[in-house]
């Protein structure tokens, strides 16, 4: 494995040589970006799950429209809505924003492992154009959640429905998934922002070889993703060049998939443009293949096909 010393100095070197031109053929083509939260101001229409308030909302509202004005300038013209947290299990507003706007929108709801009829509701809203489920641990023990007859009742369903279990998870997690991995291998798995490596602090060689490990369950994919959230996060981000590099090399380009998490990435400090132009622009390494994947192919491949 890479030591931790070429790890930095590589990712400096990446860093220094990224050009800044856009390639005409990447430039014209059309974009997806696979992770979007939107919500609405309407409180009344679309009610706040328990435990949160008006106030809680950060923007107060982001629309549709608001997310249009971030994503048509930059050639992104399909959009999977992942389900906010704001609405917990009630998936409605992202339902309708779906029917609302056929061709753009795929989705990723949450559900309720902890009920009855698990299976049924994986069902019925895969019928609504939903293609993953979000699963965040519950607690310190992952394995006991991961145990739990819900969320087992959720891999054996993924497996058998083609539906993606799309995990918000720690790097201390990846241990525990792996084995989940491997008791279910035809489950589609998707870890959402590099499973948080560089969030709580630097991007450490034992998180990020946690992460790589995962490559070698076919059935995972990976977003790359949330970039001001993580390293330095300070844009043009290109201090996570080299942990790009190596899930690119670990997991190939068409298992990867680019994301914003907006609006989180137009929060004050950060813009829409940074996010894509990271992947799209400046990371020589990066084939044109390479791009056409993480930007389009592999996003429209796990949630539009």
């Amino acid at each position: 494995m890479t030591s931790r010393r070429h790890f930095i100095t590589t990712s400096i070197s990446s860093a220094l040589s990224a050009p800044l031109a856009t390639c005409a053929t990447t430039k014209n083509s059309s974009f997806i970006d696979a992770h979007v939260h939107v919500w609405t101001p309407d409180t009344q229409t679309y009610p706040l799950a328990a435990g949160f308030e008006q106030k809680d909302m950060a923007p107060p509202s982001f629309t549709p429209d608001q997310l249009f004005a971030h994503t048509k300038p930059e050639g992104v013209t399909r959009i999977v809505l992942i389900q906010m947290s704001y609405y917990k299990t009630d998936n409605h507003y992202m339902l309708n924003m779906m029917a609302a706007h056929p061709g753009i929108f795929s989705g990723v709801a949450i559900i309720d492992e902890t009920t009855a009829d698990v299976s049924a509701q994986m069902k019925l809203l895969a019928k609504q154009g939903v293609r993953g489920f979000r699963l965040s641990p519950k607690g310190k023990d992952v394995e006991a959640w991961l145990a739990s007859p819900g969320i087992e009742e959720m891999w054996r369903v993924g497996a058998e429905e083609g539906l993606n279990l799309c995990l918000l998870i720690n790097p201390e997690a990846l241990g525990p998934i792996a084995k989940m991995c491997a008791k279910h291998p035809q489950t589609p798995v998707v870890i959402d922002h590099f499973a948080r490596v560089g969030m709580a602090g630097p991007i450490t060689r034992t998180h990020l070889d946690r992460l790589l490990h995962l490559s070698k369950y076919p059935k995972v994919t990976l977003k790359t993703s949330a970039f001001y959230a993580l390293g330095k996060k300070t844009a043009p981000y290109l201090d996570l060049a080299q942990m790009i590099r190596e899930c690119r090399d670990s997991f190939g380009a068409d298992r990867l998939m680019w994301a914003s998490d907006c609006p989180f990435q137009v929060d004050p400090g950060h813009n829409y443009h940074d996010s894509i132009s990271l992947i799209r622009d400046r990371l020589d390494f990066l084939t044109e293949s390479d791009k056409a994947w993480m930007l389009r192919k592999t996003a429209e491949k796990v949630f539009f096909s």
